[in-house]
């Protein structure tokens, strides 16, 4: 029988829940590391008791932990990124008379391959890797040195890298998404990068069509038919069918095109999720009702799953990093609200089990499925 454990960052600390496959009753060990923010947790898909965590404090400022025994117990790997020592920065020698300053990593994405490789996208938007399981940090200057580095702005939540997407067929490529610059494309391992937002339409803009400057808020792909990507953009649920090159609206009979989230299911490309707010200044769900949306067919009709979430006076939120899926049969389909709970599906959507109720907000969610 597998086992399930679900890595949880939340704004008081990381928590780690393990069942069996049933996916019924639910362990729960932590907070480790209490009272830190703990902005991402993910394991190597290679290594699977190799975990990387984001711990971050406004007077402290960034670390990142590692546990090489599934989070029984953790360490501050290397010297962390190079800061020039004030509490709560860190500035990054780039050779200019004014070192670049950074606030956290928001997302850890481990290397498909090697349990060494690790990636981190931070906030002002960079994108970083370590080769040697965190030790030590180099900056893939080239997407921050694109031309169009001086036209970002942040978005409400910051100018963060949120989203690191690595292309299992296509070696070197990887997908970046930020907020609110849009998404970006890399086919030689970070070196260069190339904006991919054609077709998108941010009204909020001078150029509501521009290069960049569209906020997005997260991607996702299947990994048997990377090409295709799924968009969750600031007003707007899109699909590209040409590694990001293009990109078309699917948010058709959504009660509302806003939200954070966005994931497809484990075993079919066509099936997506997503969790729709009422809007961008009403950061909850439409009419008080929590329901996912799943869509079948690649986003032309979406239904409504709602069975075992609350469906009255319900106002949390569901941030961009706190949905996952994992790879049993049927597929189980996770997410996490700023209300403190973790819910999870096991068959797919149509039913939803409370596994934790009480956390502190929830910040991110992923799931390993282990033999």
């Amino acid at each position: 029988m597998s086992k399930l454990r679900i890595l949880a960052g939340t704004r008081k600390g990381a928590f780690i829940l393990t069942s069996d496959s049933n996916r019924e009753k639910w362990n729960v060990s932590g907070p480790h590391f209490a009272g830190w923010e703990i902005y991402h947790v993910k394991a190597s898909p290679v290594n699977p008791d190799r975990i990387y965590a984001s711990q971050t404090s406004g007077w402290f400022g960034q670390v990142i932990q590692r546990s090489d025994d599934g989070g029984l117990t953790w360490q501050a790997v290397g010297n962390q990124f190079p800061y020039e020592g004030v509490p709560g920065t860190h500035q990054w020698y780039d050779g200019t008379p004014h070192p670049w300053e950074f606030k956290r990593v928001w997302h850890l994405e481990p290397d498909l391959h090697d349990p060494e490789v690790v990636y981190a996208g931070v906030e002002d938007a960079a994108l970083f890797r370590s080769v040697d399981g965190g030790q030590s940090w180099q900056e893939l200057a080239g997407l921050r040195g694109h031309g169009s580095g001086p036209d970002w702005q942040p978005g409400a939540g910051g100018m963060c890298l949120h989203t690191i997407l690595l292309d299992p067929k296509t070696p070197g490529r990887i997908y970046v998404a930020i907020s609110a610059a849009g998404a970006f494309r890399s086919d030689d391992h970070g070196q260069s990068w190339k904006p991919i937002n054609k077709g998108l339409v941010s009204e909020f803009m001078p150029d509501p069509q521009a290069e960049v400057g569209h906020c997005v808020h997260r991607l996702a792909m299947h990994p048997s038919r990377p090409q295709t990507l799924f968009m969750q953009k600031h007003w707007d649920v899109m699909r590209s069918d040409d590694a990001g090159d293009s990109w078309h609206e699917i948010s058709n009979n959504l009660p509302s095109d806003f939200g954070f989230p966005i994931e497809v299911h484990a075993h079919d490309p066509e099936t997506v999720y997503v969790i729709p707010l009422k809007s961008d200044s009403e950061r909850f769900p439409p009419d008080g009702k929590l329901r996912v949306y799943r869509s079948r067919n690649g986003g032309q009709h979406w239904e409504a799953l709602s069975q075992g979430l609350p469906q009255s006076d319900c106002y949390i939120n569901v941030l961009r990093d706190a949905t996952c899926v994992d790879q049993l049969d049927p597929c189980g389909i996770y997410f996490g609200t700023t209300g403190g709970q973790i819910y999870v599906s096991p068959d797919s959507g149509d039913h939803w089990i409370t596994v934790v109720r009480d956390l502190p907000a929830v910040l991110s969610v992923e799931v390993q499925t282990l033999a």
